[in-house]
């Protein structure tokens, strides 16, 4: 059995119930054993070359190097997802965005526009697209890096996602039913209380805005759906649980409907939905 080695290896960085996380996560990606297999004892028969690699993968966790990029993938939304370091990992928060914007498509019938603002892994117009296979589903990013990751994305998950480079602060043309949008949101004083695989690792593009302007994007983003979103349209933001007050009553100041501030599994202030005056 590979776990007391690993946790021997790995208990001066990461708690023990972090510990076994990745363990699961090694011998699924690498051994291809589930649970199950595990509980039947099989992670005792691994071949040479596979604990090889599982050595690398500890050698990698030492550095603080996010479990999901050494392996290269990750799931959101019970799809399997393509990560590296030019896209964020997907968070399990922003699941609740997809299920809120899926949970009100589904009642409001026929079919949609919807579009996904700065997609990253395309992880949330992926999914979109999954569970909304009605929808026209298009998806934005300033990193052309991020978008071939979100289109394997896509395409792994059999999806027709139209993706598209586009500076979110430069004008925008067309009409849509629906804006989505996790923007970047993190501010230098809130580094102190982040992680190192998080700081030296995930792209910083998608993760920080200036200190004096917190709300850079959503304030953008709020512009571009009053100019883009359909009558009545609706706008989703996941949002800071820091801000996330803010950002409603800036939305409010822009006239939006309905603003509505939802809080995530944890009580976090995180969904904010609004409709377009």
């Amino acid at each position: 059995m590979m776990f007391p080695h690993i946790k021997n290896q790995l208990q001066d960085y990461y708690p023990e119930s972090e510990i076994k996380s990745f363990y699961y996560l090694m011998m699924q990606a690498v051994c291809r054993l589930d649970k199950q297999a595990i509980l039947l004892g099989k992670d005792a028969q691994i071949s040479m070359s596979d604990k090889q690699r599982i050595e690398k993968i500890i050698e990698d966790l030492k550095k603080f190097r996010p479990i999901q990029y050494i392996l290269g993938e990750t799931e959101f939304c019970g799809l399997k997802f393509m990560v590296n370091e030019h896209v964020l990992i997907p968070r399990p928060e922003t699941e609740e965005l997809v299920e809120q914007t899926v949970k009100w498509y589904t009642g409001n019938g026929k079919q949609r526009r919807v579009l996904d603002i700065g997609t990253g892994s395309g992880c949330i117009a992926v999914a979109l697209a999954k569970f909304l296979p009605e929808a026209t589903v298009y998806a934005l990013d300033i990193s052309e890096k991020a978008l071939e990751v979100a289109a394997a994305n896509a395409r792994n998950n059999g999806v027709d996602v139209q993706f598209f480079r586009h500076d979110i602060f430069e004008d925008l043309q067309g009409w849509w039913d629906i804006i989505v949008s996790n923007p970047p949101y993190i501010t230098s004083s809130e580094k102190e209380a982040m992680s190192k695989n998080v700081l030296d690792y995930e792209p910083r593009q998608a993760l920080f805005v200036p200190q004096e302007k917190p709300l850079i994007f959503y304030e953008r983003i709020a512009d571009v759906a009053l100019n883009c979103l359909k009558e009545n349209g609706k706008l989703y933001f996941e949002t800071s649980a820091v801000h996330g007050k803010a950002t409603a009553e800036m939305l409010r100041k822009k006239r939006f409907k309905d603003v509505q501030l939802f809080q995530d599994i944890s009580g976090k202030d995180r969904i904010l939905v609004s409709y377009k005056p």
